[in-house]
């Protein structure tokens, strides 16, 4: 029996593999990555263990980029980063 590889012709079998290396950055990625880097930051220096990109994906995942921008900004303006980004994510706060 052939295999599914040996059926497909070789210009198929390309357009299917996905994009290798950091050619599939998005805007989405780079704001995750920068909360990421910042909150663990604090984490460390609390004693915590760091929190990942499906946990944070998880958490921010009912939230626009749009409004990633505006946390970001609020976020970053703030005295303790950690602390105004959870409380700007808790919905029994505002």
């Amino acid at each position: 029996m052939k295999s599914i590889g040996d059926m497909m012709p070789e210009f198929e079998r390309r357009q299917a593999a996905a994009p290798k290396g950091r050619k599939r950055l998005t805007e989405r990625g780079e704001m995750m990555r920068f909360f990421l880097r910042h909150l663990n930051h604090a984490r460390k220096a609390d004693g915590l263990p760091p929190m990942t990109m499906g946990h944070l994906g998880t958490v921010l995942e009912k939230i626009p980029t749009a409004d990633l921008y505006y946390l970001k900004s609020v976020c970053s303006q703030a005295q303790n980063f950690s602390k105004k980004f959870w409380w700007e994510l808790d919905p029994t706060k505002h």
